[in-house]
């Protein structure tokens, strides 16, 4: 289990990326621009850096629902490695079944 600290800071992390979501989408395209003056982007890029530093989704780490676990998980579970292997044997996970050959 991850420590209660770590998932909290994720989850404080998902909701400032959420609540600036869309001037740091408005200032990406600024800069992206290549049609606008370069005093324009400069002014963006400024901008940009001033958002709090989580506000940026690169950030944001996928962690096991279950445990919390940073590493080895599936995006599209949304586990854990060893949580997927665990509800597979149980059966929980449908058409999901052990490789046999």
């Amino acid at each position: 289990m991850a420590k209660t600290s770590l998932k909290q800071r994720e989850e404080k992390r998902e909701k400032l990326v959420a609540k600036y979501a869309k001037k740091y989408a408005e200032l990406k395209a600024i800069i992206d621009d290549a049609q606008r003056s370069d005093e324009e982007r400069y002014v963006a890029r400024l901008e940009l850096q001033k958002l709090p530093r989580n506000a940026n989704p690169t950030r944001l780490r996928n962690r096991c629902a279950l445990t919390g676990r940073p590493r080895g998980t599936f995006r599209m579970f949304g586990l854990g490695r060893n949580k997927i292997r665990e509800l597979a044997f149980k059966g929980d996970i449908p058409g999901m079944v052990k490789a046999s050959w």
